[in-house]
């Protein structure tokens, strides 16, 4: 299953690259990363029927990810490809945020720090049901 992650951070990458080391290494999972919600577009222009998941985090400098969200739901109106799954990711669990989440279409909201357990196990759940 191919996720984007996509957050301002850089260190994500590490981050998720440690904690799904085993399951990259098996192929269950591929990540790849975007940086700002700019660079994921990019990404998703390039590689549209590959991504299943995007992990993206709300508070970005430029694009904010519920923006991104926005793009996307308005880029997939028309299948194929069929949309991928969108979980926001914020340090703010704030309710106002999470509304406009899920009014925007996201499928799931997370807050940081991510439960990497909590978030592994949907994944994977994720994951089987896709095949």
């Amino acid at each position: 299953m191919k996720i984007l992650v996509v957050d301002d951070e850089t260190d994500v990458r590490t981050l998720f690259e440690q904690r799904f080391r085993r399951e990259i290494r098996s192929g269950q999972f591929s990540f790849s990363f975007a940086y700002s919600g700019e660079d994921a577009l990019a990404y998703l222009h390039d590689h549209a029927s590959e991504v299943v998941l995007i992990l993206s985090d709300i508070n970005m400098p430029g694009m904010s990810g519920l923006e991104l969200l926005k793009h996307i739901k308005q880029q997939y109106t028309s299948p194929p490809p069929a949309p991928p799954q969108v979980m926001m990711i914020t340090a703010y669990g704030d309710e106002e945020s999470y509304q406009q989440a899920m009014q925007l279409g996201a499928n799931d909201f997370l807050t940081k720090p991510v439960d990497f357990a909590a978030l592994k196990e949907k994944l994977t759940s994720l994951s089987s049901y896709e095949n």
